[in-house]
């Protein structure tokens, strides 16, 4: 988000709340994306993220009264709060804000009235996580405002609580713990069961990342979530039966012999293949970025598409196609990324094929399905921070 943007925003926040001679401050959280490992973070997986530099910004600003004052430029909205904080129909936005401040006050802090705007550049509905950056801004904000002395990791559990109990998304941890501790030109290797999580620098070189929405969503993804993850667990529990030191999905590693022993059903055995094979990948994956391996990177990122259409079924025509074009052309790797369904498309290839690519596809995916394709450059970028005025 460039700084004339801020400026502006600045001038809009005076304009909004009064000037003072305590001038508001200005935080800023990135959107993310995951690299590897998809569909495992709520299966004890491993999974890859990195902060990306679409972003959302807050100017906040203690007012001395018990309310908090919201503005929203997006919507272009100004709300009150006051407590006892409740759900906020009208103005769904509000409800992250008052979400984090409910979950920290649950931890024994007292939070004073403030002031707050709220801008943001992540494309709405590509699957790139502008809630989970919101909460993570609004945490890190009142925590940097009112000295609470939270840790990152604890605004990232605090930001997951607030889209669990208060908005009511019961979303994993990887957005939210990306989000609060991403570094430049790193991504992290988290384990979702323990929390653990590692920095992995890489440098890109003649390669680059960038993504494809396919501006489709498919009204198949929360239902058919719920019973990959119905699936998966009960595929568990029949392994265990037979197997009972696995606790985890992803930790399973027996022969297709020794899994058809367990009487899996055809779905929880190719459910069962996917975790276990985006286990292999992910190491692949971390060991190629590590190298600069790139073209073993995008073998994976292939492998990992194909299996998330095939065998955990989350993909779709559109996604196929875009990730089927992707290959033919000789791009480096490429893989539908998020819940699936729809959504975007995470390529990776060299720098120089972009132009390539970008006609050739809008054209034969318009020609196709009748829709547009967006084309997103990023860097990967770092985690929530305060901006210097």
């Amino acid at each position: 988000m460039d700084s004339f943007r801020s400026k502006e925003n600045l001038n809009r926040f005076e304009s909004i709340f009064g000037k003072t001679n305590r001038p508001p401050r200005l935080f800023q959280a990135p959107a993310r994306i995951n690299i590897i490992g998809e569909h495992v973070d709520y299966l004890g997986g491993i999974v890859l993220p990195a902060a990306i530099d679409f972003a959302v910004q807050v100017y906040l600003r203690p007012n001395d009264t018990s309310s908090y004052h919201l503005y929203s430029v997006t919507y272009n909205e100004t709300v009150e709060l006051k407590k006892p904080l409740g759900p906020n129909p009208k103005s769904p936005w509000a409800d992250y804000i008052s979400g984090v401040i409910s979950e920290i006050e649950k931890l024994g802090h007292t939070i004073p009235g403030f002031d707050l705007l709220v801008d943001g550049n992540i494309p709405q509905g590509s699957g790139l996580s502008s809630s989970a950056a919101f909460e993570v801004v609004t945490g890190y904000s009142i925590n940097e405002t009112f000295g609470l002395h939270l840790s990152r990791e604890e605004i990232a559990l605090i930001g997951q609580r607030a889209e669990n109990h208060f908005v009511g998304t019961k979303c994993g941890i990887m957005d939210q713990f990306i989000i609060a501790v991403g570094k430049q030109d790193d991504c992290i290797s988290l384990n979702t069961e323990t929390l653990k999580y590692t920095y992995h620098h890489f440098d890109l070189g003649d390669y680059e990342f960038y993504l494809i929405n396919s501006n489709v969503k498919h009204s198949l993804k929360d239902s058919a979530y719920n019973q990959r993850r119905s699936e998966c667990e009960s595929a568990l529990v029949k392994i265990k039966a037979k197997y009972p030191n696995f606790t985890q999905l992803y930790d399973v590693n027996l022969s297709e012999s020794e899994l058809e022993n367990c009487h899996l059903t055809k779905e929880e055995f190719k459910r069962t293949k996917h975790v276990t094979s985006e286990r292999e990948r992910t190491k692949v994956v971390i060991d190629g970025l590590e190298s600069g391996n790139f073209k073993e990177v995008g073998s994976s990122l292939f492998q990992t598409h194909w299996s998330l259409s095939k065998e955990f079924e989350v993909s779709c025509p559109e996604t196929d196609f875009i990730v089927d074009s992707l290959q033919s052309m000789g791009v480096t790797g490429a893989r539908m990324i998020g819940g699936g369904f729809g959504g975007c498309v995470l390529v990776l290839d060299t720098k120089d094929h972009f132009y390539k690519i970008e006609d050739v596809l809008k054209k034969s995916y318009q020609q196709k399905f009748n829709i547009a394709l967006d084309f997103y450059k990023f860097q990967i970028s770092d985690g929530v921070k305060e901006i210097s005025l």
